[in-house]
């Protein structure tokens, strides 16, 4: 890796600015960046974890599927972000139990699994990157445990419709990519859409959705 490499992914995570001189050759001696295409799997249930990953572009998608097939995302990691699903199977030695799939083409850095530990045990500035970004992904999942077990589907699906637009106001989703995200039924989300649409708030169309009325979703979504 050639000094400009290694400037160009350090300044996405300026957290690891405090690394000795020595922990930052470790870094970067025992990691590469990865280019990896949309679509490809990056992690599965029941498979170990070999590396730690940082983010550098792109999207990387976690699910997880029930017994009964439905499947749910718990979150995202995009640029400047860790896993927290490969972090914590890093340490307690587990295999996975999701699934990590890119959304878009991802640039990455794969940080082998012996230099995480060691970093990990002598470098208190690496510990704190860790840790920090790994409660802060905690929260993340205690939201998506919130909204699925207590707030109401439609509100939910107000939420995600509104975060998902593009500037046009087109969500580029079939029912059941929303139902994945909402860890609901298509069958709920088909019967919520239609809904939306009969209220003129949505059109529907095969593959997108389109929102004819932000300003009603918004407060769908904020109503107590």
């Amino acid at each position: 890796m050639t000094m400009s490499q290694e400037s160009m992914w350090l300044e996405g995570f300026p957290e690891l600015s405090g690394l000795t001189a020595e922990d930052r050759a470790v870094l970067l001696e025992r990691s590469q960046v990865m280019a990896l295409p949309a679509g490809q799997t990056i992690f599965a249930p029941g498979h170990p974890a070999e590396n730690f990953l940082l983010v550098l572009e792109g999207t990387v998608k976690v699910c997880q599927v029930s017994a009964a097939g439905r499947e749910i995302v718990l979150y995202r990691v995009s640029g400047g972000e860790s896993c927290i699903m490969t972090t914590a199977c890093l340490m307690s030695q587990d295999n996975y139990a999701a699934e990590g799939v890119t959304e878009t083409p991802v640039e990455a850095v794969a940080l082998s699994k012996a230099a995480f530990d060691m970093l990990l045990a002598r470098s208190p500035a690496f510990r704190r990157f860790v840790f920090a970004d790994y409660a802060h992904r905690i929260n993340d999942l205690m939201q998506v445990v919130e909204e699925v077990a207590f707030e109401r589907v439609d509100r939910r699906l107000a939420h995600r419709l509104i975060a998902r637009a593009g500037p046009d106001g087109v969500v580029a989703a079939t029912h059941q990519d929303l139902a994945t995200e909402l860890g609901s039924a298509r069958e709920v989300v088909s019967r919520h859409l239609k809904e939306l649409q009969r209220r003129g708030l949505v059109g529907l169309s095969r593959g997108q959705i389109v929102l004819l009325d932000q300003a009603q979703l918004q407060d769908m979504k904020t109503a107590d």
